[in-house]
């Protein structure tokens, strides 16, 4: 399964901006990946890993803004269309799985 965290922070004040900037680095700390400027992504085990990192993620909340987290499963994953300057890119491959013997 995969997390999703979009987030619109207030950046109007020194402050502010310190504490997103703060937020962002936080979400790399904790293995997210940056699709967008305040899109960041991360493969979770599973509903119960996934959970873990919202309190984790929740634990490091700014004081201001919006913050959202979205789920969804491999399968929708693979279904992701992406485009950068105007040219389809190929699909994204699901990270393997670890097999234990």
């Amino acid at each position: 399964m995969w997390m999703l965290v979009m987030f619109d922070l207030p950046v109007d004040t020194d402050e502010n901006r310190k504490a997103a900037n703060d937020f962002r680095h936080d979400l790399l700390d904790f293995g997210f990946e940056r699709c967008q400027y305040s899109v960041y992504l991360r493969f979770c085990e599973g509903r119960e890993q996934a959970d873990t990192w919202t309190r984790r993620v929740q634990a490091v909340l700014p004081p201001g803004g919006k913050v959202y987290c979205l789920y969804f499963t491999d399968k929708q994953y693979e279904g992701i269309v992406r485009f950068e300057r105007r040219q389809r890119r190929k699909k994204v491959k699901n990270p393997d799985q670890y097999q234990l013997f």
